[in-house]
């Protein structure tokens, strides 16, 4: 019998994982972070609001990702076996995330940074790698968490 997991399998983990995720203080820090970019570069003699809303973006989604990875043994039981397989692969959690921070990047980067179709997908893409990047070495990082609360210690 094959144990390998479908991409369908890893979007309900992952799904599931990120279920728990601190959405409102993600919001807050992303919103707050957002707003305070665009007033620092007004003072600064510009006003690159799509650079502010990418930043607030992908500070949004890092929070949501790692803090839902964080404690894996809070939540109920489907929702800390989806965090431990998180904890175990990293690399594969951190992929929807970033697509979800890709998902947000493009309309704003379509609309308000006015590079056309193909540029606002490869700074969407960039955002999203970003993204990525960075809460995969953040997950591996607290892979250690899910060791612990393993119950034969695997």
């Amino acid at each position: 019998m094959n144990d390998e997991l479908t991409r369908r399998d890893e979007m309900s983990l992952a799904g599931a994982a990120l279920r728990g995720a601190p959405w409102k203080t993600a919001a807050v820090a992303g919103g707050a972070l957002a707003v305070t970019s665009f007033g620092v570069s007004i003072l600064g003699g510009g006003d690159s609001l799509a650079w502010s809303l990418a930043v607030g973006i992908g500070v949004f989604s890092l929070i949501a990702a790692i803090g839902a990875i964080s404690k894996p043994e809070i939540g109920d039981r489907v929702t800390r076996q989806a965090r431990l397989w998180a904890l175990r692969h990293p690399w594969r959690f951190s992929l929807y995330p970033a697509l979800g921070a890709a998902t947000l990047l493009y309309p704003v980067q379509l609309i308000l940074d006015g590079e056309g179709v193909f540029g606002a997908a490869l700074d969407a893409l960039q955002g999203g790698l970003a993204v990525y990047l960075i809460t995969a070495v953040l997950a591996v990082a607290l892979k250690g968490r899910g060791q612990r609360s393993l119950p034969d210690g695997r």
